[in-house]
């Protein structure tokens, strides 16, 4: 596999036998390069099965059909796959960083995100957490010793992220691609916008429907990008993204009617993450483990309640803060 990448990949591709490496040496596998084994590592972990119960922007959406961030990351991975199979760059790598870009997103989504950076005195950020949960957190306290491209890949997967390989890049798109997309059709099953929101302007230059702009974007990057170190969007494409993106905060991540819930979930987060410093001892046994070793105590609350899910934080809270009905023995 790793003769077949140097032969048929692009000049520019992170080829696997290339890689830099993992920070523990081990044994590799016979029949998997570095980067399927990383993937294979990320898609096996409690980590990324909890992302199936976490908020991508509609809070406790009632519905079959509203995407959570696990429904996310598997599409930011489907289109930065197409992207990489259409530019012969490494499809491996490339969906090792995108299923592992969102592993330390709170409950909630950005809510969770915000309230804890304001009450963490080493403040939080999710890129940074999705990284410490491969490096720290996954396998008790081991990590899952990925490779540096990997790593690199996931730290700077934000817009203003700066990822060392094209294959970094290519999610590093994906990732905006993908929320934009699939928040806006989410949006319009909800009833907050409609396609006459959107100018028409922008309609006529990146397509009348989700589905006809998402083909833009893919097609844009591809035609612009082949044939070069570096993964680039057309100008005028690329601002055609930034205006939907400012739209959809307008009209959606601002929303009042979509962020009604808002509050309360970022009261629930609050007021656990000032329950578990002042009882540490309440926290499960891995994350004692931290403590033991050394960890700041802010940090390891914040891993606690950050790899919670929405509804187990919201067990948390009721079980701490909320009365149970006292059963007594009755006299008969």
């Amino acid at each position: 596999m790793e003769a077949r990448e140097a032969e048929f990949l692009s000049p520019y591709a992170s080829c696997s036998a290339n890689s830099r490496g993992r920070e523990r040496e081990e044994i590799e596998c016979d029949i998997r390069t570095v980067y399927q084994r990383d993937r294979d590592r990320i898609l096996h972990s409690k980590s990324f099965r909890r992302m199936k119960d976490k908020t991508q922007v509609f809070l406790a959406a009632q519905g079959d059909h509203y995407r959570n961030r696990l429904t996310h990351t598997l599409e930011v991975s489907q289109i930065a796959r197409t992207i990489a199979k259409a530019l012969y760059l490494n499809m491996d790598l490339v969906e090792a960083i995108a299923l592992g870009h969102d592993l330390g997103h709170t409950p909630f989504g950005h809510a969770g995100e915000r309230v804890l950076d304001k009450v963490c005195p080493l403040g939080f950020s999710h890129v940074k957490q999705s990284l410490r949960v491969v490096e720290r957190l996954e396998k008790n306290g081991r990590g899952l010793n990925l490779t540096w491209e990997v790593r690199d890949g996931i730290l700077n997967h934000r817009t203003n992220g700066t990822p060392h390989t094209l294959e970094g890049q290519v999610v590093r798109y994906s990732d905006k691609i993908s929320y934009i997309h699939h928040d806006m059709d989410d949006a319009q099953r909800a009833g907050l916008l409609t396609e006459d929101n959107i100018p028409i302007t922008l309609r006529m230059l990146l397509g009348g429907n989700t589905k006809e702009r998402l083909n833009t974007f893919v097609h844009d990057i591809v035609e612009n990008s082949r044939g070069k170190n570096k993964i680039a969007m057309s100008e005028e494409i690329e601002e055609g993204l930034h205006d939907l993106r400012e739209l959809m905060f307008q009209d959606v991540y601002l929303n009042p009617a979509a962020k009604s819930e808002e509050k309360k979930a970022e009261h629930v987060i609050e007021e656990l993450y000032t329950y578990y410093r002042k009882y540490p001892e309440k926290m499960s046994e891995e994350y004692q483990r931290l403590l033991a070793d050394g960890e700041p105590e802010e940090r390891v609350v914040c891993d606690y309640i950050s790899g919670m899910t929405d509804q187990y934080s919201l067990e948390k809270f009721k079980d701490i803060f909320i009365p149970k009905r006292w059963r007594g023995r009755e006299k008969r």
